[in-house]
Order: structure tokens, then C-alpha cells, then sequence
């Protein structure tokens, strides 16, 4: 965990600049990061990008950057330097005889998170799981003495190390939470089937984005929604009705750049939530300057998934904060920020792509939301007779 205790750490954050990459871009990643730390408990106080072609096989940024930050690090007293990728063991150690002081990396930055999210015992363990394949190929580094906790007696063989005794134990840990999890994949797969022919929809999109937000208004319920990355771990499941069309929803984990292998592996029965789904809503944070970046990385995810196929009606949030800057012709005049109309909305290229139905509302102000229950009703309309073309089910939309 990162604040071990009532005092907030101090944290730096790195990133590099790739060829091909613009600055900007790199500064709103470490901005990201940043959002990650905070949400991990940290207080971020001083960023540090530098460009490489590659990252430096030994320290990650360059000799003379790390130079420059292990200075920042003894002048300010800083508790953590959290780099924006993932670090290779030998990585973590240079860098840390470096600056003397605790380092993360983005994934175990996002791991740290998830463990402080996890409510239910099936998220916990996930979580436990996805730490300790991050923890095994690091234990040179990351000291453990984890047979000390087990007793340690009569667990080392002859010639034995310590640290080969802290590896077979996490193996053996890692062999029972995938039991455990095998166990919990089958109940969960029995619960789907047990749900019947019903339309199934899934929220999908970036984390924070407003899912759990949406989830809330659809089925007047009071799923866990928070202004923070990775308020939903466990996969919520609600009964919606709209007009007379039953369906069925989830509220999924939300997707993030670099999201830790790992993880996505542990939350294998999470995520069959949207393999398994009729319908995938995709939640875009119409707001967020970099969203045509994080829909892509959706997508991108979903095709992993094996879910790309499936169809998917484009939902942009938070429109009441969407804003964009205007640009006069004289290049003397300041630019400034207005905000698009939901009609200026409806005549965007983002309405144009024909592959997708799309809309746009504010789930906080409830703009435009009626208007998404209609198409949505259509959607699961769609599907229903599909699956039921004999049905005389009386299709009705009310408000």
C-alpha cells in the first residue's frame, strides 16, 4: 500500500516523451498518473518528462535526469517516485540506489489502487492474485520473508535461500487463488445461465467516465459512484425496465492505458460480463481532452476481449462540461472556450460515423437522458424480436 500511514506521502512522477509523440500528450499521461497517485492516497509535487527513443535499460530516463531528480528528491524529502510504465526488476533496483527513496511503477501504482478498492472477497481475490504475479519475478528486489509469516519451520529444504522460500510460497499462494477463482468462475458462469434468455446490456468505457453514474439513473438503484479511478471493481447486475421491456444491466471494471496484464487476466470473470453481453454501452467522457485517445483504447481492449463484433451505441457524458476552444481568424484575437450545444452535438463528427448509434447527455444534469432511454429501448427492442420473432410481446415505450 502506498500511505501506510495518517500523513500523506510526498510522490514525483516520470514519463518519457517517444519519438512520434507530442509533448503535450505526455504531459496530459503524467496528468493521468497523477490522477492515479492522488487516488492511491499520494500528493503529487513535481513532474519530470525527458525524450528518448527507448527508455534507459538501466534507470528508465537518462543518467543525467536521474541525476537531476535524485537531486529534487533530497532537497524536498520525497516519498515515492512513481514512473509512468512498467519497470523491469533490475530497473526498480538502480533507480532506487538512486534517489533513496520508495519506488512504483505504473503497474503496481494501478495494483495498489485495486486492492484498496476491492470490497467483496471475488474482487479481493483477484486483486491478491494479479499482486502476487507482479511480486514473483521482483523478489530480488522486494525482500519479503514471507515463510516468517507461515512459521518458517520446516518450510526451507537443504541449500534453500530465503528468497527461493518466499518464491514457492507465492507460487503455492498463486496455485490456490487461481483454484479459488476457478471455483468462483463457475458459479458466476451458472448465475449468467440462470438469468434466463433476457437481453443483457454492459456499461463498458474508460475508467471514470460515469458508469456507475448511468447505471444509478437507469435502474434507480445505488451502485457505489465516485469522482475517482476504479470506483467499480465487481461487475453490478440490475434488472431495468423501460416502457415494458425488461433487460438486464451490468456496471463493469472501467479500462485504462496500460492496464496491468495481470489484471485483466484476474478479472476474467468480471469481464465475461461483456463477452457475454447482448449490447455493449460504451460511456465517453465527452469532457476529458484526451477521449478520442481513450476511445480508442476501449476499443482496442474490446477486441482483446473478443467482443469487438458485438453491437455497441456510443454514449458521450458530461456535456454540460464540454467545452472547445474557438479560434478566430485574426491570430491576434485570444482564443476562448464555449460550449457546444447538444444540437452543435447532434451535427458533429462524432454523430457521423454510421456504424454506431450516439448519443449525447449529462447524467449529473440529466440532459437529453429521455432521449437515450428511447434509443436505448430501441436497441434491446431490436434484439428481443431477434431472439423472440414469434413473440406477441406488446412493445410500449413510456416515460
Amino acid at each position: 500500500m502506498i500511505n501506510t500511514g495518517k500523513e500523506t506521502e510526498s510522490a514525483i512522477l516520470i514519463g518519457l516523451v517517444y519519438p512520434g509523440q507530442d509533448e503535450s500528450q505526455a504531459r496530459e499521461y503524467l496528468e493521468e498518473l497523477s490522477f492515479l497517485a492522488k487516488t492511491a492516497g499520494a500528493e503529487p509535487v513535481g513532474n519530470f518528462l525527458q525524450k528518448l527513443n527507448i527508455p534507459d535499460p538501466r534507470t528508465f530516463v537518462g543518467s543525467g535526469k536521474i541525476a537531476e531528480i535524485a537531486a529534487f528528491v533530497a532537497q524536498n524529502s520525497i516519498n515515492i517516485a512513481i514512473f509512468d510504465d512498467e519497470l523491469s526488476p533490475s530497473q526498480l533496483r538502480n533507480i532506487e540506489n538512486e534517489l533513496g527513496c520508495r519506488i512504483l511503477d505504473r503497474t503496481n501504482l494501478i495494483l495498489d489502487i485495486f486492492a484498496r478498492r476491492a470490497r467483496t472477497s471475488h474482487a479481493r481475490t483477484q486483486v491478491e492474485l494479479a499482486q502476487y504475479q507482479y511480486l514473483l519475478p521482483r523478489l530480488t528486489r522486494m525482500w519479503t520473508h514471507l515463510e516468517r509469516q507461515r512459521g518458517g519451520i520446516g518450510l526451507r529444504g537443504p541449500g534453500e535461500t530465503e528468497i527461493e522460500t518466499d518464491r514457492r510460497i507465492i507460487r503455492d499462494r498463486i496455485a490456490l487463488l487461481k483454484a479459488q477463482l476457478k471455483k468462483i468462475d463457475v458459479q458466476m458462469s451458472t448465475q449468467r445461465k440462470n438469468r434466463g434468455k433476457m437481453v443483457r446490456v454492459a456499461l463498458v468505457g474508460y475508467t471514470n467516465v460515469g458508469k456507475s453514474t448511468i447505471m444509478n439513473l437507469l435502474s434507480k438503484s445505488d451502485v457505489f459512484a465516485e469522482n475517482k479511478l476504479f470506483a467499480t471493481l465487481d461487475t453490478t447486475v440490475r434488472k431495468v425496465v423501460i416502457g415494458n421491456l425488461p433487460f438486464l444491466l451490468s456496471d463493469t471494471v472501467g479500462f485504462i492505458r496500460k492496464l496491468p496484464h495481470d489484471l485483466v487476466e484476474s478479472f476474467k470473470s468480471t469481464l465475461d460480463e461483456v463477452r457475454e453481453s447482448d449490447l455493449l454501452l460504451h460511456i465517453i467522457d465527452i469532457s476529458h481532452p484526451g477521449f478520442e485517445e481513450q476511445i480508442k483504447i476501449v476499443e482496442e481492449t474490446l477486441r482483446e476481449l473478443g467482443t469487438a463484433a458485438k453491437p455497441v451505441m456510443l454514449v458521450f457524458n458530461k456535456i454540460d462540461s464540454f467545452t472547445f476552444t474557438a479560434k478566430e481568424e485574426d491570430d491576434l484575437t485570444p482564443a476562448v472556450r464555449e460550449n457546444y450545444s447538444l444540437t452543435d452535438l447532434k451535427r458533429s463528427w462524432m454523430a457521423s460515423d454510421k456504424h454506431y448509434n450516439t448519443i449525447f447527455i449529462s447524467a449529473k444534469t440529466r440532459e437529453n437522458l429521455e432521449e437515450f432511454r428511447r434509443q436505448l429501448y430501441e436497441e434491446v427492442k431490436r434484439i428481443h424480436i431477434t431472439r423472440y420473432p414469434y413473440n406477441d410481446f406488446l412493445f410500449e415505450f413510456s416515460k
